[in-house]
């Protein structure tokens, strides 16, 4: 599989998929605080150079984000990509299935996911809070993400392109230090929050799963001018199984479906701030 493959567009819908299935977080599960992830203005859309720079490094969700956020221009009027029917019988349910949750850690990212559709459905939405995180911008914990959750096939390739994408003077632009860290008095935020997930492809050691994702990209705290903001998209990603777990082998990443914004008071930075800093994030189970 060429590196163009693995980051290089939306995939379409396969054959032979299952029913939506809405991701639970079940009340049992440990709360990471090291997962975490977030996005650009839902009502501006980033310059097409933008898209394509990240088409052609190959950067998986947050970054995505984060250069839409850093280079955001003018006020989008779309409506976040196209609807789609639902599938026939409607969603799933987010009542438990039979599976249970995964107890298992690859360093902060759950691991040992069944080799079924649940097992894929839980392993894509718990990697895409980790592929989206504050980790990410720092290159010693973006390396053991990267390494901890792809095919170790595409590895390489990808810690290599990843590594010219976070430089210095995108790290700048959104307004972190040159080694990714916040500056003095200011909290970066970034999460991602899956809202639902889909298997669109299933054959034995191959899924194809979408997850639908809101999440946060900005910074806080009483100097910042880059505000924190909401984004909605969906990610898709083909996961295979290696070595007894589900990996991705690529990746690609779409706007929307995005709900009309509410009518709610935008906090102040240091209250996001606080919110960062109290509210731990999820494993996810189907």
């Amino acid at each position: 599989m060429s590196f163009g493959d693995e980051y290089g567009g939306g995939s379409g819908r396969g054959r032979g998929g299952t029913g939506r299935a809405r991701t639970r977080t079940h009340p049992g599960d440990e709360a990471v605080d090291e997962y975490g992830d977030g996005f650009g203005d839902p009502h501006r859309r980033p310059q097409r150079t933008t898209r394509s720079l990240v088409t052609v490094v190959g950067v998986v969700v947050l970054l995505i984000a984060a250069i839409a956020f850093a280079n955001r221009s003018g006020d989008g009027d779309g409506d976040g990509g196209t609807a789609k029917a639902p599938r026939e019988g409607g969603p799933a349910p987010t009542a438990a299935t039979g599976t249970k949750p995964v107890t298992g850690k690859n360093g902060t990212i759950p691991s040992g996911f069944a080799q079924d559709e649940q097992g894929a459905q839980s392993a894509a939405a718990n990697y895409a809070v980790a592929l989206g995180s504050v980790e990410m911008f720092q290159q010693s914990s973006r390396h053991a993400i990267v390494r901890a959750v792809h095919d170790p096939a595409t590895v390489d390739k990808l810690l290599a392109s990843m590594d010219k994408a976070y430089s210095p003077g995108f790290l700048s632009n959104i307004g972190l230090n040159e080694d990714g860290s916040a500056p003095k008095g200011l909290t970066f935020v970034s999460r991602t929050m899956p809202v639902g997930t889909q298997v669109t492809e299933m054959d034995g050691g191959t899924a194809t799963v979408e997850v639908w994702c809101t999440g946060l990209v900005g910074m806080a705290g009483e100097s910042s001018t880059k505000p924190v903001r909401q984004t909605w998209f969906t990610l898709t990603q083909k996961l295979a199984w290696v070595d007894g777990d589900w990996k991705i082998q690529s990746s690609s990443q779409k706007e929307g479906p995005t709900p009309v914004n509410g009518d709610n008071r935008a906090s102040s930075a240091d209250e996001i701030a606080e919110a960062v800093a109290g509210y731990g994030g999820f494993t996810y189970a189907r």
